[in-house]
């Protein structure tokens, strides 16, 4: 398997598992429905250790195009692959969102709220204020990148293949960056819902758009790059810190 195929079905895997966490929350007549946000919040987590696990030794689990950039930034990542990777990511995402609406397929029709209906595939504002929700969406990133290169480990391993540079998480695995997730959801996620990462949001976004979900409201595209650039700002920013820091 190539690496950029890795990120696909990674991210694939990633925002199947996401997206459908939110969908059985959120959708009427779920059996997970009103299960609130931890469960939320917890799913999401679960559903990074699932897809960084399948894929990580094959393409280093990027699966966020915030990832990419910033540890090409900090020389961990060639940046010749780095548009290689974010297509995948985003193909990846857009498919994962797909086979959500196939998996609650008899729900959408069933469930009133167009907004919720949206929640699913795409983050939101708590509160619609474009400098806060910008800001909100650069810490959580920063968190997220930084916490991943300062982890105990060598993030500058050149795996056996050569093919890519692999965040090399020791006998944890994806564990150590599924807690790192999850506490960022719960600790930082109220403003924004915490996209950090362009193609979680962008690429069910875009599903959004173009499937036929019955009762669904527009998009939202007004603040679509909000969860975009956003999390890009913030990884770039942890790696900047990291290397002045001396890669320590």
């Amino acid at each position: 398997m190539s690496p950029p195929l890795a990120e696909f079905l990674g991210t694939m895997l990633l925002v199947l598992l996401g997206d459908g966490v939110v969908a059985n929350v959120l959708l009427e007549k779920s059996k997970g429905q009103n299960s609130g946000w931890i469960v939320i919040t917890a799913g999401w987590a679960f559903a990074v250790f699932v897809a960084v696990g399948v894929v990580g030794r094959i393409s280093g689990g990027h699966l966020n195009p915030a990832v990419t950039i910033a540890l090409a930034t900090a020389g961990a990542f060639p940046w010749s692959s780095v548009l290689a990777y974010i297509v995948a990511q985003m193909a990846g995402a857009f498919v994962g969102a797909a086979l959500v609406w196939i998996m609650y397929y008899p729900h959408w029709a069933g469930t009133p709220s167009g907004e919720l209906k949206r929640a699913i595939f795409c983050t939101a504002p708590a509160i619609r204020n474009t400098p806060a929700n910008f800001t909100a969406e650069v810490i959580g990133t920063f968190v997220l990148l930084f916490g991943v290169l300062a982890f105990p480990k060598n993030a500058f391993v050149t795996p056996p293949s050569g093919s890519v540079m692999i965040v090399d998480l020791g006998a944890l695995g994806a564990l150590p960056v599924a807690l790192l997730v999850w506490v960022i959801g719960l600790s930082l996620g109220g403003p924004t819902g915490c996209a950090i990462n362009p193609a979680r949001d962008l690429g069910p976004r875009l599903a959004h758009a173009l499937l036929p979900i019955p009762g669904k409201t527009d998009s939202d595209w007004g603040y679509a790059w909000i969860p975009v650039i956003g999390p890009i700002v913030g990884g770039v920013l942890a790696a900047v810190l990291y290397m002045a820091l001396g890669k320590y």
